[in-house]
């Protein structure tokens, strides 16, 4: 079936980032992706979204749904039909929606993982909080509102960061078929980020050292945008034969 544009609101989006040793990157991709590369480091993390008025694109704003939403992500590029694209590679995605369990992977790009989230935020400050019913995937993310990027970011300011992230709006994630990977697209009406400064972060992938040695991981930043009216496009499977 295909899926039809879904419209809704970004009610709130926390990109908290790290900074990869590429070599470790290059083993956690598949093909034909590669991890994209800024100044020397791979990028990857955490996208924790909570979505409002969700539904297809022809019906009426009251009949949205709402839920919250994490994505593992690693920024990547390949070559397409002789082009080379730049987008993200989701390795693990979970909701707090039973419908997007239901039909991730099926009518809905992307297979889906239900989780229990506690979000706990004001107008300057957020906390995160996932655990996954499988047991496999924890996050804590909490942090207030900032004027800049940490110092010690690869990225030299918001607006180089915003502006990468902005480009990677095509993600990929694995589908029930071993080798294909069901593509969805991110446009937003408008695009504004907010530097995050972080007081506590935790992740049971990233702190993972049987996947990350000790010194290949470090976080780097964390973005927030708020109020975004948006769509999904799907964008149909890519083959890694």
């Amino acid at each position: 079936m295909k899926l039809p544009v879904i419209r809704g609101l970004i009610d709130r989006r926390i990109l908290a980032s790290y900074r990869i040793d590429a070599s470790v990157a290059a083993r956690l991709v598949p093909a034909p992706f590669r991890p994209q590369l800024i100044h020397g480091f791979a990028v990857a993390g955490i996208c924790l979204i909570r979505l409002k008025q969700i539904r297809p694109w022809f019906f009426p704003w009251r009949w949205g749904i709402e839920s919250e939403n994490a994505a593992h992500r690693i920024a990547v590029e390949w070559t397409e039909n002789g082009t080379v694209r730049q987008g993200v590679y989701i390795p693990r995605r979970d909701t707090s929606s039973r419908i997007n369990t239901w039909v991730g992977g099926t009518i809905f790009p992307g297979v889906h993982y239900h989780s229990r989230f506690d979000v706990r935020e004001t107008a300057d400050h957020l906390s995160v909080n996932l655990q996954s019913d499988d047991g496999t995937t924890r996050v804590h993310v909490a942090g207030h509102l900032a004027s800049q990027l940490p110092v010690s970011s690869i990225f030299a300011s918001t607006e180089e960061a915003s502006a990468f992230f902005q480009r990677g709006s095509l993600g990929y994630s694995p589908t029930t078929q071993p080798g294909q990977w069901d593509g969805l697209e991110l446009r937003c009406t408008r695009w504004d980020v907010q530097p995050l400064e972080i007081e506590q972060v935790e992740s049971s992938y990233f702190d993972d050292k049987g996947v990350f040695p000790l010194g290949s991981v470090a976080f780097d930043h964390a973005l927030l945008m708020r109020g975004i009216e948006h769509e999904w496009h799907s964008r149909g499977e890519l083959c890694g034969c």
